[in-house]
């Protein structure tokens, strides 16, 4: 048997075998030294028993205990003495099993390492909750594809962790037509590697339960009156400020504001350059232009009109509110780029067929008519933004990347290092929206003009209707026709990320990728990678082909594009849509999640009486303001991710009464964008592009907050220290 040394109470320098290395029995004795690194998370420790054994190339140490009952495993890091009778090689494997602890005590495992008898160093990645008695088996941590597996042992443990993993990540259809989620009803139902740490958890929690009281909003929220002046709304918005929020407050009736949300709000996903009027919009030159020197036709050839036609929402059923009908429109918005760079909205027809009652109204028309009109569009774009752009584009397509990943690529992948920083929360998060945004007594489905019957339509629709190029954003933006518009932010900072992430420079996605990839004849043959990818095609995208997503792989450059697709949605993209609802959404008349009256028929009729009555009750307002302010607040996730007090939480509120934010000002994020402080990868060439990476994001983000510093609305979204690495709030 091996002997087994606490290097906690003995150094390893003390080791008496150093000095006589035949030891008592008169054997020379191999040490290797193995570290423990306990995770920096509340109750990570653990004290008990652990047996260990260390499997490499010429053999294995066998299965060995590494502790008597002390808290050996209290303190971040312990340190021991594997002794064995003979050199086992390079090693490939680790096997851990605690053989006993105190009941019910996890034990976080971040990493171990292992220092070779001849001064070797190999690196175990763990980064995993141990809550059992059984065998777990940890590889080192070089990247390896299945066909470079050398060992027998290695094979079968590579394919004993997939089997394991499908069975507690395995998919389920949520409902028909959408994407397929991951088998499980409540939080409870995860493995314990997939919750927030405590600290987030804590906070989050409070936040969910505590949202009105914080904003001052407990006396409205059953409130089903009307809105009778627009000064009750004010008194409203001062409980929670931000700065682009008071724009937003002051702007919101100018034309210039509402053209420019397109470009720079949170639902830049809609605008597309206007090369041909449609059929069933007719605007004449008399309706938009006064002066004579535009017309349609030469303002269309010079690529100055844009269209946002809201066709999917076209008769879906719009909700019942407290016993109130209410109104859901699919609007046409045409809009006119000026000489001086300015996006205007100069018509707007409020359903899709033509027809006497569906006027189309024009910024000539009465100030009250020309306001409802926009007041209807922003509403339908509330709607499909948050289940379309927001939902479906991003914690929906996160998931199934997430899901796929852990079911079909080992922990020693070389994508599975690359992508599972990105998946992080992800699946806690989207049960969380499931259960209380949009299930039957959600938020969503209780107070939005699209809750309920319409809201599986829209999703079904938008599923049924999305491309691969739409998700990469410079195919996107061609596609779009929208390359060389303006003052166009998301575009300009989303590109640029984009190729940040991708090929820029020195690479990234690109580079790490053909380290192992270096010739597509290797990623042919790579089962695992294959399955990913028809996983995701199957369970995501319903294996509808004319979405463009691959269903497998043919070259590398394919896979490139694809991960970093990925990567910039469960990043990027969902910070772009996420991280300003409150700025944009929070003054309630910019964009109402539901509207109680339906739109004018005629021209001429609408009073200021008329919008307010049409708004939304207070009680519905004040729902869907505490639900933005929760979807656009991180909740804090410590660096050591320790556990604070409920009273240190509360402590640290996003915001008092009165208070006015900074633009995109928020806890710090679970992991700010391009942070990785778990060591997946332990080779040079990987551990060396991700510091240039993380140098091209430290100047790309000096180069957003100097642009920023020149605008009247900064825009802060798509800044790499605003939001996280993955989908988790």
């Amino acid at each position: 048997m091996a002997a087994v040394q606490n290097l906690d109470q003995h150094p390893w320098q003390d080791d008496p075998r150093h000095n006589d290395p035949a030891g008592q029995t008169g054997e020379k004795m191999m040490d290797y030294r193995v570290t423990f690194h306990t995770g920096d998370l509340a109750f990570a420790w653990m004290v008990g028993y652990v047996e260990v054994n260390l499997v490499g190339t010429d053999g294995e140490s066998g299965p060995h205990q590494l502790s008597k009952w002390v808290p050996s495993y209290l303190r971040g890091v312990s340190t021991f003495n594997v002794s064995c009778s003979q050199n086992i090689g390079q090693l490939v494997l680790i096997k851990i099993r605690k053989t006993f602890s105190l009941p019910r005590v996890g034990w976080f495992l971040a990493k171990m390492e292992v220092k070779s008898p001849i001064g070797v160093v190999f690196n175990f990645p763990v980064y995993q909750w141990i809550t059992d008695s059984e065998e777990h088996i940890y590889r080192e941590g070089k990247a390896l594809l299945a066909a470079d597996e050398t060992t027998e042992q290695a094979k079968e443990a590579r394919v004993r962790e997939l089997d394991e993993r499908r069975t507690d990540y395995s998919w389920k259809e949520y409902k028909k037509g959408t994407p397929h989620c991951i088998r499980a009803d409540t939080v409870r139902d995860l493995p314990l590697d997939e919750h927030f740490s405590d600290t987030k958890q804590a906070e989050f929690a409070y936040n969910l339960v505590n949202g009105l009281v914080k904003l001052g909003l407990t006396d409205i929220a059953e409130c089903k009156n009307s809105w009778t002046n627009i000064h009750d709304m004010e008194r409203l918005h001062n409980c929670h400020r931000t700065k682009i929020g008071d724009y937003v407050c002051e702007h919101w009736k100018d034309d210039a504001f509402f053209g420019y949300q397109f470009l720079n709000g949170i639902n830049p996903m809609l605008i597309k350059r206007c090369r041909d009027l449609p059929h069933n919009f007719p605007v004449t030159d008399q309706m938009v232009f006064q002066d004579p020197q535009f017309t349609l036709d030469d303002e269309l050839k010079k690529g100055n009109l844009f269209l946002c036609d809201y066709k999917v929402l076209d008769g879906v059923p719009a909700n019942i509110i407290n016993g109130q009908p209410q109104y859901l429109m699919a609007p046409l918005v045409l809009l006119h780029r000026t000489p001086d760079d300015k996006l205007m909205p100069i018509a707007i027809q409020l359903k899709q067929a033509e027809a006497w009652d569906n006027p189309i109204f024009t910024p000539a028309d009465s100030m009250y008519d020309w306001l409802l009109a926009k007041i209807f569009v922003r509403s339908a774009d509330f709607n499909l933004h948050e289940l379309n752009a927001h939902l479906l584009r991003t914690h929906l397509l996160a998931e199934v990347f997430t899901v796929s990943l852990l079911r079909n690529l080992p922990k020693v992948h070389p994508l599975y290092k690359l992508l599972i920083p990105h998946t992080r929360y992800t699946l806690h998060i989207n049960i969380l929206a499931r259960n209380n945004l949009i299930s039957e007594n959600g938020v969503f489905t209780k107070y939005a003009a699209s809750g309920g019957e319409g809201m599986l339509i829209i999703l079904q629709r938008s599923l049924s209707s999305l491309t691969y190029r739409s998700l990469c954003i410079h195919d996107d933006m061609e596609d779009r026709g929208l390359e060389d518009v303006p003052g166009f932010y998301y575009r300009e900072d989303g590109q640029k990320l984009w190729d940040i992430i991708h090929r820029f420079q020195q690479l990234f996605v690109e580079d790490i990728l053909r380290f192992y990839y270096k010739t597509d004849a290797r990623m042919h043959e790579d089962t695992e990678l294959q399955s990913w990818i028809g996983d995701i095609y199957e369970h995501g995208f319903l294996s509808n082909e004319a979405t463009g997503i691959p269903e497998k792989f043919s070259t590398v450059d394919d896979l490139v594009k694809f991960v970093t697709m990925v990567l910039f949605t469960c990043s990027a993209q969902h910070s772009a849509v996420n991280t300003g609802q409150f700025d944009y959404d929070g003054w309630m008349p910019n964009t109402p999640s539901t509207l109680k009256q339906p739109p004018p028929t005629t021209k001429g009729t609408t009073t200021e009486a008329d919008i307010l009555e049409t708004f939304p009750e207070m009680g519905t307002t004040v729902m869907n303001m505490t639900t933005l302010w929760l979807l656009s607040t991180q909740s804090t996730d410590t660096a050591s991710g320790k556990l604070e007090s409920i009273p240190a939480i509360i402590g640290r509120e996003a915001g008092t009464p009165g208070q006015v934010a900074s633009p995109g000002a928020v806890h710090a994020p679970d992991r700010y964008f391009g942070e990785y402080p778990e060591d997946h990868f332990t080779e040079d060439r990987p551990c060396q592009l991700i510091k240039k990476f993380q140098a091209e994001i430290k100047k790309f983000t000096e180069e957003v907050n100097t642009r920023n510093e020149g605008l009247e609305v900064p825009y802060t979204y798509l800044d790499p220290q605003v939001f996280a690495n993955s989908v988790s709030i």
